[in-house]
């Protein structure tokens, strides 16, 4: 269905919105138990996808759906666990927290900061990261997935962990 050249076009888009929405979605769901978050979302993966159109390889559009999809849904789970945090040391409620001013600065800078992490990361090392520390994959199913021997996977792997503890000073 899709070919091997970099480029998305809105032919592309609609093909792989039309084929991989519902699973998706129920991937997202089957984590979550919320349709609407689910539904949400995988929105939010395909206007990402949009919007990184001219970079992505149409032959890899399944694997880079799915580890989007997982990405959005750890960076909402991990934006509730801060607002949890937040809220317990400083004893507001839910919406006294987010509201903060000192809150949303601090969450901005953080997202701010792990996403240059991850950019500083190369393609590879970066993709076996994700799918180990995200997807919860083991090396030997990363491998299969990537058609790569395991010892590239932990080279990768070690790598990626490098980067992250020297720019963030804390192992992950």
């Amino acid at each position: 269905m899709f070919g091997k050249k970099a480029g998305f076009d809105k032919e592309d888009l609609k093909n792989a919105y039309d084929e991989y929405f519902p699973v998706l979605r129920n991937f997202l769901y089957y984590k979550t138990r919320d349709t609407d978050l689910s539904e949400d979302l995988v929105q939010e993966v395909f206007i990402k996808v949009w919007e990184k159109r001219d970079t992505i390889r149409k032959d890899t559009i399944k694997s880079l759906l799915y580890t989007m999809a997982n990405n959005l849904l750890m960076n909402h789970f991990n934006h509730l666990k801060v607002i949890h945090h937040h809220e317990a040391e400083s004893g507001l409620n839910e919406s006294e927290v987010v509201n903060s001013p000192e809150f949303v600065y601090e969450e901005k800078e953080f997202e701010v900061k792990l996403n240059m992490v991850l950019q500083k990361i190369p393609d590879g090392s970066r993709e076996v990261f994700l799918m180990n520390r995200i997807d919860k994959l083991k090396y030997d199913e990363i491998a299969k997935r990537l058609e790569i021997s395991v010892k590239a996977v932990e080279k990768r792997m070690s790598k990626a962990l490098a980067i992250i503890k020297e720019e963030l000073g804390r192992k992950i």
